[in-house]
């Protein structure tokens, strides 16, 4: 049921995964939806929905993460950072959560699935210090654009990049961006069966 219902929206991208890369999203979110019973990971409670407003608007980012390292912050149950690690078996992506409950989740998910690429961290974002130098900060409904610059600004030298998922393009908060940090662009993203708008919007220290 699930496999077809991917299937069927992977038809309507340019994504393309294998098999295994399938069963490994399917299997994921029927984790997602019998931890959420317990630890109230989501507020979407059909793995139907889940498809659609996480496993889709989270892989629509994929063609555009051009680096090898990357931290999800405030990643909650691995959203982006899960669905990416999937469809992005070739970068390294940390899953950052100060909340312990979502962190052993995330720990579950790696065995379970098997995914060498993802190392989730119970932290704070602002005490974490990366061990390698990264290529972007990911961030999907964690804070306005400011917060996000100010907490996360340690994350990354000056090559790297803020990567905000948004809905309705934000240009309040990108008229009052801090010193130093420039707005590079924004891509409007497609979700298959997701009647609502999404952005992508890419920031760098100028």
């Amino acid at each position: 049921m699930l496999q077809q219902q991917l299937t069927t929206l992977l038809a309507q991208t340019d994504i393309a995964l294998t098999e295994k890369q399938q069963q490994q999203l399917v299997r994921y979110v029927e984790l997602l939806n019998k931890w959420n019973k317990a630890y109230n990971l989501t507020s979407v409670r059909l793995p139907e929905e889940m498809m659609i407003k996480h496993i889709m608007d989270s892989l629509v980012v994929a063609p555009h993460l051009p680096g090898h390292h990357y931290i999800d912050v405030g990643t909650g149950p691995g959203l982006p950072g899960i669905v990416l690690a999937i469809a992005l078996p070739n970068t390294q992506f940390v899953l950052l959560d100060s909340l312990g409950k979502r962190v052993r989740f995330l720990m579950h998910v790696k065995h379970e699935l098997g995914l060498d690429n993802v190392t989730p961290v119970q932290s704070r974002v602002e005490e974490y210090q990366p061990s390698v130098k990264l290529d972007g900060v990911l961030s999907r409904a964690f804070a306005s654009l400011q917060d996000m610059v100010k907490w996360c600004s340690h994350l990354i030298d000056d090559s790297g990049k803020f990567i905000a998922l948004k809905g309705v393009f934000p240009s309040e908060e990108l008229e009052s961006l801090p010193e130093g940090i420039k707005f590079e662009k924004k891509i409007a993203l497609e979700v298959p069966k997701l009647d609502a708008q999404r952005h992508l919007i890419i920031l760098s220290k100028d």
